[in-house]
């Protein structure tokens, strides 16, 4: 082994260095950072020397690089082929206890691989547990780095409670011959990042069960029950995931414009009970969202001129809208104590989440109408059954009854308690599918005969059940008989709004049936109905000459008798019935169904969402288009 001093000399030559040390072993490298620093780790050397125009910009470049290494807010390493640390800035060394130098890099850390992903195979997914240890495929995660490989690690470290969740990009120092003799890591905090994709994953999961029933809980439930299971999650999930104390849902009532209030938590009674509409002005914050579909921040409440009190000692609110399919259902809204209560984090979580609400809502929705249509179905089946036989007992029923009430007032009330225990019937099953809905099947405006009494004379069978589907479906009380005789007598001893009489009943004539109904019912209106035979009487004629306006073709159709609608007479008032009042008494017509309440503070179908609505179940007749049922003649 040579003696000769080593010198390592920095780009050019000055022309002196062999007089200077005539026998000493120089070893010439190019002014360039990374080279020097390798030779001077890599070799012993007696002296350096670079020229000082050389020399200074090296130092300032060390001096640079070392400002940035000292103070950059990434952790960063050099590891050896091992895994060891050989340096770590002081970024990296806050994750270690202890001095990190000389230990392996993940028990520095005190960390358990959570996620290892590499490029060999980028089509397979990383494997990811952040709370339990690592189950990847890769028993060495430092292995591939070793092999020439970047590697990317996802680390958890329990011990760092504020930031437990780390990233570490790993990537191969080569040398000169090819070989990997250090490894290089860049450490960052991913904590934000995590806890956020953990707060959306929180924010999904809890979207996806508030409308979510097991099939046992659907058999069990009817819809008010899923109304209150669906306010009971959503609170749970906007206290317990948003944070938030002050709330208020609200839905938008398609036809009217109104924000009907469906859930409220820390709202002043005359802001929960407050009537909203969809519209830019007058209607608060909330109203301005249903209307515009934007999300509205109001940092300070004292001056938005938009900002309507709600929550007691609110400075601040946020309000957003929930949309299906981009139309807007509703509203969110949410208020703090404090100004600028709210950012555009809580902005960006609560507008994902209200996306969640508005699909549980319409979820739930569907399911309402599936069950408004599933028990629409058997009412009608009931019905089907029951109704005739039910008006033929209260047809005989009323025979009787004029024959007997003069004789034997006893047997006359029996006939009439008969005859309200049949139509007591009819009303129970009717009320029982009212009942099924939560509320009415439609709106007001969607039954335009609620309560309106009917009676139908047609000898045809099929014609007294259509009668029964048709008029039903609009919300009229319907009753039919299939001869003149028991019409009239029906007519004599009820109260009906509407006749409609066949032009030819088999026991009587037409002409001489209305003008007999008009003499029992002088308050009726009384309308033919007739097929497409020829009126040989001529009692269509007869009876317009005598006041009839209307004529209905058969097969019954809806748009035919809604234009009954302006002839109609004024509706009976109710008349109130003491308790103690006797059974008997000359008409024994049951009390017109309540009408719906005039605001509903929980949802129904008619209010909720765009989906399937009662008013557009299956028509009541296929039969082929009819002529206009209102005619000047009779066809030939």
């Amino acid at each position: 082994m040579s003696d000769a001093p080593r010198v390592l000399l920095i780009g050019p030559a000055p022309g002196w260095e062999r007089e200077m040390w005539p026998q000493a072993a120089v070893e010439h490298v190019p002014a360039e950072a990374a080279v020097v620093a390798q030779r001077l780790h890599a070799g012993k050397y007696d002296a350096v020397i670079a020229r000082p125009e050389i020399l200074t910009p090296l130092l300032e470049r060390f001096q640079r690089d070392e400002l940035i290494l000292q103070n950059i807010d990434k952790g960063l390493a050099v590891l050896d082929a091992e895994g060891r640390i050989l340096w770590a800035n002081p970024t990296l060394r806050l994750y270690t206890q202890g001095d990190p130098v000389g230990r392996p890099f993940l028990e520095a850390l005190q960390a358990r691989v959570a996620a290892v992903g590499d490029f060999l195979d980028p089509q397979r997914r990383a494997e990811a547990d952040w709370h339990s240890p690592s189950t990847s495929r890769l028993e060495d995660p430092l292995g591939p780095a070793r092999q020439g490989r970047v590697v990317h690690l996802r680390l958890f470290c329990p011990t760092c409670s504020d930031q437990p969740y780390l990233e570490a990009d790993i990537r191969p120092v080569l040398g000169p011959d090819g070989q990997v003799t250090q490894l290089v890591v860049l450490l960052r905090n991913v904590t934000p990042e995590i806890v956020q994709q953990q707060k959306l994953d929180a924010l999904h999961q809890a979207g996806r069960e508030l409308a979510g029933l097991s099939p046992e809980q659907l058999a069990e439930m009817d819809v008010r029950s899923r109304i209150e299971l669906l306010k009971q999650n959503l609170r749970h999930c906007i206290h317990d995931l948003l944070h938030y104390d002050t709330i208020e849902v609200r839905l938008l009532d398609r036809k009217t414009g109104e924000l009907i209030p469906l859930l409220q938590d820390g709202m002043l009674p005359e802001a929960a009970h407050r009537k909203l509409y969809a519209r830019p002005t007058d209607n608060g914050v909330t109203g301005y969202v249903a209307y515009t579909g934007r999300s509205y921040l109001c940092p300070d409440t004292t001056k938005d001129p938009l900002y309507l009190q709600g929550a007691p000692g609110a400075r601040s609110s946020m309000t957003v809208p929930l949309k299906f399919h981009d139309e807007v259902i509703g509203t969110l809204n949410v208020e703090s104590p404090r100004v600028n209560g709210f950012g555009p984090e809580d902005l960006q979580f609560t507008e994902l989440f209200s996306k969640e609400i508005a699909a549980a809502l319409h979820t739930l929705d569907l399911l309402s109408a599936q069950q408004i249509c599933t028990a629409s179905q058997s009412i009608d089946a009931v019905n089907k059954e029951i109704a005739l036989p039910l008006d033929e007992v209260v047809a005989g029923a009323s025979v009787l009854l004029e024959q007997f009430q003069p004789t034997h007032p006893e047997v006359a009330e029996r006939l009439r308690k008969m005859r309200a225990a049949a139509r007591a019937v009819k009303e129970g099953v009717a009320q029982v599918g009212k009942n099924l809905l939560l509320g009415p099947l439609a709106p007001t405006g969607e039954s335009p005969l609620r309560g309106r009494r009917f009676l139908v004379i047609d000898s045809d069978e099929q014609m007294r059940r259509q009668a029964h589907l048709v008029l039903s479906r609009l919300g009229a009380i319907v009753e039919t008989a299939a001869t003149a005789s028991d019409g009239l007598a029906m007519a004599a001893s009820s109260d009906y709004d509407v006749i409609l009489q066949e032009v030819k009943p088999p026991d009587l004539g037409g002409y001489e049936c209305y003008r007999r109904l008009r003499s029992a019912s002088p308050r009726a209106l009384i309308a033919m109905t007739t097929g497409f035979g020829y009126d040989t009487a001529h009692s269509i004629l007869k009876a317009r000459a005598d006041g009839m306006k209307h004529v209905l073709y058969k097969p019954f159709r809806q748009d035919q008798i809604l234009k009954l609608l302006p002839d109609l007479p004024p509706p009976l008032a109710p008349t109130p019935i003491s308790p103690a009042a006797p059974a008997s008494t000359e008409t024994d017509t049951p009390p017109a169904s309540p009408a719906p309440p005039a605001t509903e503070t929980s949802m129904t179908a008619s209010n909720a969402l765009p989906t399937p609505n009662p008013s557009h179940l299956p028509p009541a007749s296929s039969a082929e288009p009819q002529p206009s049922p209102t005619v000047t003649a009779p066809p030939n």
